[in-house]
């Protein structure tokens, strides 16, 4: 815990605790609170009341003692609302995920089911107990759950947004760690198929990013990534604005790329090196065909540059003051070392035992070099369709 909660969720805790130690026998709750940590009491006491057995004692308690029986209760009792709550007093001071950016990921799913591979009943089942969640008041004596509203409202109906599945989900106003879950799994190999799980991380990430989160692959399972949300360093602005950039590029081909590459720099070095070298060439493709300049498939990544280094004006010799030289002459000889760093250091090769073997920060490098040549490439051609649909001044 980072910082001291807020009375009324302290309240919340306290009630919460009460209503599931109450969910014990009567002749059980007077051991169970000792174990917990609670005074001693009879168990005529707990017959008239368990509840206020247990209500009354937390209620001498100090907050910091509350939350102590908290988590030593769900040692005991599994509670999806007492963990949500004990959840939320952890990410006290930590960095946040606001509202809105909760509401924009709920509307990156649409257009695409919740889940291909299995039921989406039991996909939410697995996070979120349906059953045991009320949503008729003390009255309706359907006494409805959120399964049965899901299944009428999703399943049956189809008059439910995935913004409203959100709401009803909680996951506007949950913790982090019970979104993080969801999203965890919403885009885990096992619920979707290999396309549609590619897609929704691209746009996950585009929301997620804003608040300072991503969805980074951390395995792989039967040879498809398995995503983890982490937190992304204070130090990669830069990420963001290649992100931007290619994202308005090319969002379907070029973006992934990118995202791919980040992805992989940590579990598979040589994976991300080859794909940033891929991106860059990829750039440079799609750049000269919208150039109308010709290119062969034998072209390699040198090649591709130069061709369009000269289309945009690029190439040392264009320019005369030797500052701009010497610099767009290291942008070429970026251009070369990650050519001649895929073959060396990428998985594009077969390269035996003896092989180098590429670390992580070799990837972070070459990925970094990759998305920051693409981004200038880029703005250097919007610049120029800029200028060239300015009107001329006669």
């Amino acid at each position: 815990m980072n910082a001291t909660p807020p009375a009324d969720l302290v309240k919340s805790i306290r009630t919460r605790t009460a209503e599931v130690i109450a969910g014990a026998k009567a002749y059980d709750v007077p051991a169970l609170c000792v174990r917990l940590g609670l005074s001693e009491g009879s168990e005529d006491e707990a017959m008239h009341s368990k509840f206020k057995y247990a209500h009354s004692r937390l209620m001498e308690m100090s907050p910091d003692a509350v939350l102590k029986v908290a988590r030593a209760l769900l040692t005991e009792e599994q509670d999806f609302d007492l963990a949500e709550h004990l959840a939320k007093t952890e990410e006290i001071g930590t960095r946040t995920v606001s509202t809105r950016t909760r509401r924009r990921v709920f509307h990156a799913f649409q257009g695409h089911s919740l889940c291909t591979e299995y039921d989406e009943v039991e996909f939410l089942e697995k996070l979120f107990p349906l059953s045991a969640i009320r949503t008729g008041n003390s009255t309706d004596w359907e006494q409805r759950t959120l399964r049965d509203d899901f299944i009428q409202h999703w399943v049956r109906n189809d008059d439910w947004t995935y913004r409203d599945l959100g709401e009803k989900l909680g996951l506007v106003n949950s913790s982090k760690a019970l979104l993080f879950r969801f999203l965890e799994l919403a885009v885990h190999p096992e619920t979707l198929d290999e396309d549609t799980q590619a897609a929704r991380v691209a746009k996950l990430n585009d929301e997620l990013k804003n608040d300072g989160f991503r969805l980074t692959q951390s395995s792989r399972l039967s040879g498809y990534p398995v995503y983890k949300v982490e937190q992304l360093s204070d130090a990669s602005p830069s990420h963001a604005i290649i992100s931007g950039a290619l994202a308005r590029f090319n969002p379907d081909q070029i973006h992934v790329r990118w995202e791919a590459a980040l992805d992989r720099r940590a579990t598979d070095p040589a994976g991300a090196i080859t794909l940033a070298r891929t991106l860059l060439e990829d750039v440079c493709r799609w750049l000269l065909a919208e150039l109308n300049v010709a290119v062969s498939d034998q072209d390699d990544l040198p090649s591709l540059y130069r061709k369009l280094s000269k289309a945009l004006k690029l190439a040392p010799d264009d320019h005369s003051e030797q500052v701009f030289k010497q610099i767009l002459g290291s942008c070429q000889s970026v251009v070369e070392s990650l050519g001649a760093l895929r073959n060396k250091l990428g998985d594009a090769h077969g390269g035996g035992p003896k092989k180098a073997k590429p670390a992580a920060r070799h990837a972070e490098l070459a990925v970094n070099l990759s998305g920051s040549m693409a981004t200038f490439l880029v703005a250097t051609w919007e610049a120029r369709q800029s200028d060239e649909a300015k009107p001329k001044v006669a």
